[in-house]
């Protein structure tokens, strides 16, 4: 690092969002004009700045000055002043303006605007009334600016920085040494280790009731989002707690009575033992269970009877389609029918995609209708499937700018009497929620999925729960069908369900094993596989990144999710010279790159031909079409061809997509999918796990790896519990109805 005094010439380019600019400066007395980047407070012309950081080369721009942090100086003569002043920097106070206070006070003008500002009034053409408007200014002014310095000195970057002070304004100092912990749940970006970090700072006690109360919150909101549970045992609450804080268990009492009494956590007794909710997802839960319920007991009654006139509509079905149902796939679009509010799962092959076409049928393909699916691809999947057009349920419901604004709700119902959503297993409990609150009692809700495959990202286990209630009709598919020609990806599929060892390296067949000893050369014949020999094997006519796709059960390890990205970078999209790139954390993105989205970010503008419109969501995939290395912008196009353009502080939740890990894999589906298997974390490498990346596949299937650790994955049935109360509280909810 190092530090450099210099005078503001211009600032070239300024992003009032995140503070990212470029400044012209000169050093001393020389004339030459050198170029500044980074996010900084507002910076004016002529003033001077103590700027640390390092001396960079820029491919497009040359020799630049990368800024770490900043440190402003007082002007240190009277014309810096004056064109400090200026610059337009305080309202109220022009270019003749500045010349006539300069000309009054001199060097003593800082002062004055800081100290007493009523003297202004006693120049020609100010008066009180201006006085004061420049006085507010500069104080506004000022103050923003002090803050921003300060907060860097607590380790936060500027652009967290501005977000900051655009929460709390000139209160931020306050709250930083009252309560940093604030920040988690006002400021987005902030997470509970920035403002622990902060609270040490400030010199914020260990055992603070903040720091406490924080911590439970930080407990509860994490296994949610990295765990997917709904709800804690207490006791493990308060041992994942006290593992955090490193504080006594009798602080976490107190301060967890605290936050039930201000009604932030919601308890649940079960048994012997008492689960503890986030107030937010105790609700959410509620709320489905009570939705479905009605949904379920509004549904138009329809008799065995009435419904059996729809076997001459399925027999019709069947003939124009030259196929022929099962029992429980007729029984399944009868359900469909009959009962209203139903479930229909299956794996690979039993034949949902040609049920939700004969349903369609049944019901009628007019706007009545509507297919959703909780992501881009699957929806697109459906919408290939089906003929008929199906949404995200996202765009579904209309998102409006964030989590809880979807246009479409209880007060602005879908116009529909019925529909279908497709890979229901992938549905989180909030999203359910607001799926639910958009329907209409009456409506015929159908769910379709495989509850075999992994969970849901996000909290809940909402297939899963609905089918274990026993309280919604459920068909249960069994019988494979697709089976063209040697295809053995559904048959196999089926055989690790069942905890059978799949058939392998039949040279006709779609699934192999590319038998290798080692992590490390597993990785390298993915590699191969990926860059050179499948493209050649499959005689592929477009780049392999649209066909292929690797998996990890992991994300760390010489075949985890980062390092496969690191190799698979390097061989299909390398360093060029002219081929711009941007760091951001660990993360390296290239132009070409295959990225995707990490995390719900309901803010994020995206554009597709022509029109505009918000919301980018966690599992988005597509391609990096520009790199702007000055800005520090992105532009991404998805595979539906929406293009959004990422600032640095977004790229956070973007990550290279060439390698994903098996559970942000749900959803889609791929040509060709390559997989290690070498071992690893018996809590990772389940059968279900493995079950859902087989499913992903739609031409092949390549496993590299060993086949002890293929074997291991099959018999490993351990399935990770998910707290949740979602099928008690929906047959309880069923039971007071018929009270």
């Amino acid at each position: 690092m190092e530090t450099i005094d210099v005078l503001v010439k211009e600032t070239v380019f300024r992003n009032e969002e995140n503070g990212y600019s470029v400044l012209s400066f000169s050093i001393g007395d020389s004339a030459e004009k050198l170029n500044a980047v980074g996010s900084l407070p507002l910076v004016n012309d002529g003033e001077r700045l103590s700027l640390t950081g390092e001396w960079v080369e820029n491919q497009r721009y040359g020799r630049q000055f990368r800024i770490h942090s900043c440190v402003f100086s007082q002007p240190s003569s009277v014309s810096s002043i004056e064109k400090l002043l200026a610059s337009g920097w305080v309202k109220g106070i022009g270019p003749s303006t500045a010349k006539l206070v300069v000309q009054a006070f001199g060097m003593d003008t800082m002062d004055i605007l800081q100290f007493t500002p009523e003297r202004l009034a006693t120049l020609p053409g100010i008066g009180k009334k201006r006085a004061a408007m420049i006085a507010q200014s500069y104080q506004e002014k000022n103050g923003a600016r002090d803050v921003m310095i300060s907060l860097q000195g607590y380790g936060i970057p500027p652009n967290l920085s501005m977000k900051i002070f655009k929460v709390y304004g000139d209160k931020t100092n306050a709250v930083l040494r009252e309560n940093p912990y604030r920040l988690v749940e006002d400021v987005r970006g902030i997470g509970f280790k920035t403002a622990d970090e902060i609270a040490s700072k400030v010199g914020i006690q260990k055992d603070s009731p903040f720091r406490v109360q924080a911590g439970i919150l930080y407990v509860l909101k994490t296994a949610a989002l990295s765990d997917g549970h709904c709800c804690l045992p207490r006791q493990m609450l308060y041992a994942r707690t006290e593992d955090l804080l490193s504080v006594n268990r009798e602080f976490i009492d107190n301060e967890f009575i605290e936050l039930v009494l201000k009604k932030k956590l919601a308890l649940r007794k079960s048994g012997e033992d008492e689960f503890v909710y986030l107030s937010s997802h105790n609700d959410a839960e509620l709320e489905v269970a009570a939705k479905l319920v009605k949904l379920k007991n509004a549904a138009p009654s329809i008799s065995y009877e009435t419904a059996q006139p729809y076997l001459e509509d399925i027999s019709r079905f069947e003939i124009s389609m030259n196929t022929k149902f099962d029992e429980v796939q007729r029984e399944a679009v009868l359900s469909a029918i009959r009962d209203g509010t139903c479930v229909i799962t299956g794996g690979p092959g039993t034949g949902k995609t040609t049920i939700i076409r004969c349903i369609l049928n049944l019901v009628g393909n007019g706007e009545e209708t509507v297919l959703a699916a909780p992501t881009g691809r699957a929806a697109k999947r459906m919408t290939d499937a089906t003929g008929r057009e199906a949404k995200t349920i996202h765009r579904l419901l209309e998102y409006g700018g964030d989590e809880e604004r979807f246009l479409r709700n209880e007060e602005n119902p879908l116009e529909c009497k019925t529909i279908i959503v497709d890979e229901t297993s992938m549905v989180d409990i909030f999203l359910m929620r607001a799926l639910l609150r958009a329907l209409s009692l009456g409506t015929r809700l159908i769910l379709v999925g495989d509850a075999d495959q992994l969970p849901s990202v996000g909290p809940g286990n909402v297939l899963h729960d609905v089918i274990g209630s026993g309280i919604i009709a459920t068909t249960h598919l069994v019988n494979v069908y697709r089976q063209s020609g040697n295809s053995l990806i559904a048959i196999n599929a089926h055989k690790i369900n069942h905890g059978e060892m799949p058939t392998i390296n039949d040279k006709h067949a779609d699934f192999f094993l590319e038998r290798r000893g080692s992590a490390i050369a597993a990785a390298e014949a993915i590699v191969e596989l990926h860059a050179d020999r499948l493209p050649r094997f499959m005689n592929m006519r477009e780049p392999s990144i649209n066909m292929i796709q690797v998996l990890s059960p992991m994300k760390k390890g010489d075949c985890g999710v980062i390092a496969l990205n690191s190799l698979l970078q390097a061989r299909l999209n390398p360093k060029e010279r002219g081929k711009p790139e941007l760091m951001r954390g660990e993360n390296l993105f290239r132009k070409f790159d295959k990225v995707m989205q990490t995390r719900n970010d309901y803010n994020l503008e995206w554009e597709l031909a022509g029109k505009k419109g918000q919301g980018v969501f966690n599992g988005d995939m597509g391609i990096i079409e520009e790199v702007d290395t000055d800005a520090k912008l992105i532009t991404v196009k998805f595979d539906d061809d929406r293009v959004s353009i990422y600032e640095l502080s977004q790229l956070d939740d973007l990550s290279l997509a060439y390698c994903v890990s098996v559970h942000k894999s749900q959803g889609s589906e791929f040509p060709i999918v390559l997989m290690p298997v070498v071992g690893g974390p018996p809590m990772l490498l389940t059968r279900n796990l493995l079950y859902t990346a087989v499913t992903r596949a739609k031409q092949l299937l390549v496993l590299v790896g060993r086949e002890d650790a293929l074997a291991v994955m099959v018999n490993n049935i351990n399935i990770e519990q998910r707290f949740s109360f979602l099928a008690e509280r929906l047959r309880e909810m069923l039971e007071k109805t018929q009270c």
